[in-house]
């Protein structure tokens, strides 16, 4: 049976919510497997819009598993807040099922004032964090510090890690930031309180995978961020703490590399950005404000607006080879309608004049490299009705064809409105 891992192929804001929550149709399990709650998954089933930060984006679809792997770090209590607020909503179907890892790291107090504290006084050399405290619990994870999910019930253990943590930590926040420092007694209480709310969900998922791929089961892996935001593949130090290339999908789920049998990737029609960071075909002009507005680019976890651009095939090329991509998804096609022009980047100039295909590793050299574009004709006609490719406009259909060319996969799915319906369907990696 396919399993499939779906990946942005940018810098994040892809539309990955709406793809993986069509794939979910034909899935079994759905399994989140890296990113915290810096992530925002925006669906809009019947008109009706929800956002999720931690619960993979299948949970709408009834007889369903889905898991929140190992490789997420959690906030208890965004992840309590967003299952209360499914619950209250009747979106969390009867007889699907959620687990969280007991290997799955947690983002405690600390972690979340240090993010901010951090992010404050770094006075013109700022990273974009959204302050969720996602690096820092990224940060005692790979320092062996770090709480899980399975210490909650070891309120002994669970202590001992506290206090050894906030010694550390209240040092930095009062010394270095003049911050409020934590007590260990007051954390202990409120997460021992939070163990006995998660209990029922916590399981090894590792195992639960296991299981469902031993009978048959098909699998997606639901990836957050984009490539370019990868810890190792991502213009770094522009990049959030974890790696978003499909080769986590193993790691962060607890399968092993040979579970993941295809890989689609989620391309925008244009690019966008979140934060700082060099970005070679942002438009800071009228056409960039108007892409803005009909795409209404505003982050779904910060809501800061998103720096908006053509679209970027050094990336995407990077992109396909970092994750091994098989084919791509284009969505947001209907925000390019009435644009007289429309720009591709097809390679970079560098500051002395030579030609590159790639993206350089120095952020500094990245910064300095001007994008070479291929112009196209744009269409005015409304697109968002249409769900054959051979009815799209001529020349949406030539932008769509070079595309393909230029990123060397073909396109499995194009994305012509916001809504599940709102979708041209070439392949789906399920049936086909």
């Amino acid at each position: 049976m396919p399993n499939v891992a779906v990946v942005g192929t940018q810098w994040g804001d892809e539309g990955k919510g709406k793809i993986v929550d069509l794939y979910t149709e034909g899935a079994d399990v759905v399994a989140r497997f890296q990113g915290g709650n810096n992530a925002g998954h925006t669906l809009v089933v019947n008109g009706r819009k929800t956002v999720l930060h931690l619960i993979p984006s299948g949970i709408l679809h009834n007889n369903k598993i889905c898991i929140i792997g190992n490789g997420v770090v959690i906030d208890l209590v965004v992840l309590m807040q967003e299952i209360d607020e499914l619950q209250k909503g009747g979106l969390f179907p009867p007889h699907t099922k959620l687990f969280i890892s007991e290997k799955a790291h947690l983002i405690m107090p600390y972690h979340k004032r240090l993010d901010m504290a951090r992010e404050a006084s770094a006075s013109g050399k700022k990273i974009g964090t959204t302050g969720r405290g996602i690096g820092p619990a990224y940060e005692d994870k790979v320092a062996r510090t770090g709480i899980r999910v399975c210490d909650l019930y070891d309120e002994p253990r669970l202590q001992e890690k506290l206090r050894y943590s906030l010694l550390e930590k209240n040092f930095l926040l009062t010394g270095l930031y003049s911050a409020e420092p934590f007590s260990v007694e007051e954390i202990a209480v409120e997460y021992l309180a939070y163990a006995q709310k998660i209990k029922s969900y916590v399981a090894d998922t590792s195992l639960i995978l296991d299981t469902a791929l031993k009978a048959g089961k098909k699998i997606l892996f639901e990836g957050a961020q984009g490539s370019h935001l990868d810890i190792d593949h991502g213009t770094y130090p522009y990049v959030t703490s974890s790696n978003t290339v499909a080769g986590n999908a193993a790691c962060g789920s607890g399968l092993g590399p040979n579970a993941v049998n295809n890989v689609v990737g989620i391309c925008k029609a244009y690019t966008t950005r979140v934060g700082e960071g060099p970005f070679l075909t942002e438009l800071t002009c009228e056409i960039g404000q108007r892409i803005q507005k009909a795409g209404q680019e505003f982050g779904a976890t910060t809501g800061r607006q998103r720096r908006c651009g053509w679209l970027d095939m050094v990336l995407v090329r990077q992109a396909v080879r970092t994750s091994g991509i098989a084919a791509l998804a284009i969505t947001k096609l209907d925000v390019l309608t009435g644009l007289e022009t429309i720009k591709i980047c097809t390679g970079y100039e560098s500051v002395n004049g030579n030609y590159t295909s790639a993206v350089p590793a120095s952020i500094d050299e990245f910064a300095q490299c001007r994008p070479v574009y291929e112009e196209f004709t744009g269409w005015k006609e409304d697109i968002s009705r249409i769900r054959d490719f051979a009815d799209l406009p001529v020349n949406a259909r030539k932008y769509l064809q070079r595309l393909e060319i230029l990123a060397g996969v073909p396109l499995n799915l194009v994305s012509v409105g916001a809504g599940r319906e709102e979708t041209i369907i070439l392949k789906n990696p399920f049936r086909d």
